[in-house]
């Protein structure tokens, strides 16, 4: 038991910790230049204004689950001290959404004035109606930045026209005088963007980062893992073989790969071993993936031709029917 509270508290260390990356640097640069800055050139929370002092400008960060841009976002936006509190609210002047699945712009104005406060909106509102009021209170709460994270399930709708409309209702929110930033995160399917609304398109700046990579990241995730067994006071025995297959185990997601060197961790502080090795990343991964030993990435000697996620296409075009077929219920 006393092993088990131990571990669970040099875990929760861990877990505390942040990493940044590129894509940190990136997308803190993509945001800070829409904020206007004072006299003293410090930045301020009114969003820069572009087409004749029209609209505001907003960032759309395209990463696959696991690759941390959830966090990446979270990171920077409570960092940035200009947007931390609004004096007259006490309340940051940011607002982060998680878009719900399958999401309609009814269920997304909704999401977005509960957040705000709104428990009661009248159940016969149209939509219009519910996105005044959104842009309303955005204005009254002093929001500069609205987040949308798993923004692509927003422009998955019923029909183009529908996409075509979502993507207008978010053009909407960068116009006139209650004008916010919007920042919109999700997968690949947010490039998509570009075909359905090009005049939405180019108000966005776009960030993809690189995944990991063989030959290349091997190095760095050492010396992470490094840090980390020194945070959890225990020793490292990895080198570039373990490295290569935790880029491969991961998806080639830095986010993941960050869990797997933290579960491998929790695994060996569990076991009372002073040393982790290839062994508690194996056993680590073996605990997510349900898989038998010689499908295992850290034990097979040919771990290089285990496919992954072989159903995973299959999973998601059943995932997109579902959600259509809730949509048409809605």
């Amino acid at each position: 038991m006393e092993t088990s509270i131990s571990a669970a508290v040099r875990i929760q260390k861990l877990r505390k910790i942040y990493v940044p990356t590129e894509r940190d640097h990136e997308l803190k640069k993509h945001l800070y230049r829409l904020f206007e800055v004072d006299t003293q050139g410090e930045f301020t929370s009114a969003p820069c204004r572009y087409t004749a002092g029209r609209e505001t400008r907003g960032v759309i960060l395209i990463e696959e689950p696991g690759g941390g841009k959830t966090t990446a976002v979270r990171t920077i936006l409570r960092d940035a001290e200009f947007l931390a509190l609004n004096p007259e609210t006490g309340k940051p002047r940011y607002l982060e959404i998680q878009v719900p699945s399958p999401a309609t712009l009814k269920s997304v104005g909704l999401a977005i004035l509960s957040a705000l406060g709104m428990e009661y909106v009248a159940k016969d509102a149209r939509e219009w109606q519910i996105w005044k009021t959104v842009s309303h209170r955005l204005r009254v709460e002093g929001i500069s930045v609205l987040w949308l994270d798993e923004a692509q399930d927003l422009i998955m709708a019923r029909s183009a026209n529908e996409t075509e409309s979502s993507l207008r209702m978010i053009k909407s929110l960068m116009q006139g005088e209650n004008a916010v930033i919007p920042i919109l995160s999700g997968t690949r399917r947010l490039a998509e963007v570009s075909a359905f609304d090009p005049q939405v398109s180019r108000r966005f700046t776009k960030i993809m980062p690189s995944n990991l990579q063989h030959g290349v990241d091997e190095g760095g995730l050492l010396s992470l893992v490094d840090h980390y067994c020194e945070e959890a006071n225990i020793k490292a025995r990895a080198d570039t073989d373990v490295m290569a297959r935790l880029i491969t185990a991961s998806r080639h997601r830095f986010g993941r790969a960050i869990d797997t060197i933290i579960n491998g961790i929790e695994c060996a502080l569990l076991e009372g071993d002073k040393i982790l090795g290839i062994e508690h990343f194996a056993e680590a991964w073996a605990m997510q993936e349900a898989c038998d030993p010689d499908a295992n990435i850290f034990l097979s000697e040919y771990w290089l031709s285990i496919q992954l996620d072989k159903g995973a296409e299959e999973y998601e075009e059943a995932r997109t029917k579902r959600q259509k077929k809730k949509l048409e219920k809605v």
